[in-house]
């Protein structure tokens, strides 16, 4: 089963960060060619994303681009780059519906067979973004068995929703769509994970929601990057990393079933 406790966002047109993200050995690195990158940058985004694909470098690591919607006119170039160029999965944004994830994986099967990669070598994850995917999640986690996992946008969820995010981290507006998206991904046996936190400066209440995410039962948690780089995703990335870490209680209650499952009847 593959980890995927953190998660880096790269933005598509940071050259400085997509050739020296890898270091920060992350479970995955997200390219992000949609609302990281203006529109006027993202032809040039879409081709470094693609040369930063093909790097030796990212080869160790899981590769994942948020490409654009495939209404839009950058769209299907996202996608043709995500695949020719090796990423392991792709993320739709603003999913609302399965028929949007059976035409993204028409879609993808197309450019594996022309490019010559393995069909089904490229893996899927949806963002639930509003109301609609919140309600259609269920379908939309089992949809293609390419999934592999789906993620609450927070944002524009409550944009849709006509509210805003608590400050006094209670959160009452999000819970339905929480518990939602977790069981529909637990459901269809793939990952979910959490809002994205988006305090770059606020690294205790980044561990606070990462701590409450691992106890409500999503598989990760990002966190929005400060391109400034104010903020090392090195600590992002211990700070998830620890959050998951086993306890020693668990170890021990895990080390005792092991023993009573192994041991002769």
């Amino acid at each position: 089963m593959k980890l995927r406790r953190s998660m880096l966002f790269v933005p598509g047109d940071n050259a400085a960060m997509l050739s020296t993200s890898f270091v920060y050995k992350p479970d995955s690195i997200m390219f992000d060619l949609e609302d990281a990158v203006s529109p006027r940058e993202k032809d040039a985004a879409r081709l470094m994303v693609y040369q930063a694909l093909r790097h030796p470098a990212y080869r160790d690591v899981e590769t994942v681009v948020r490409i654009n919607e495939l209404k839009t006119e950058f769209g299907l170039k996202d996608l043709e780059a995500a695949v020719r160029g090796g990423a392991d999965i792709v993320r739709l944004p603003k999913t609302d519906t399965a028929e949007d994830i059976r035409e993204l994986e028409a879609h993808i099967t197309r450019i594996e067979q022309a490019c010559g990669r393995p069909v089904g070598d490229t893996r899927i994850m949806a963002a639930i973004e509003s109301a609609s995917g919140v309600v259609n999640a269920v379908a939309i986690a089992a949809a293609s068995p390419r999934m592999i996992a789906i993620a609450l946008a927070g944002f524009d969820y409550l944009v849709d929703m006509h509210t805003k995010r608590s400050r006094d981290g209670s959160e009452p507006e999000l819970f339905y769509a929480r518990a939602a998206v977790l069981h529909a991904a637990r459901a269809a046996r793939i990952d979910a994970f959490d809002v994205a936190y988006g305090d770059v400066t606020n690294d205790e209440g980044f561990l606070v929601e990462v701590n409450i995410a691992k106890r409500l039962g999503f598989n990760g948690k990002c966190k929005t990057r400060d391109c400034g780089g104010r903020s090392p995703p090195q600590a992002d990335r211990v700070a998830a990393r620890e959050a998951y870490a086993p306890t020693e209680a668990e170890i021990a209650h895990a080390y005792c079933l092991n023993r009573t499952r192994s041991s002769p009847q």
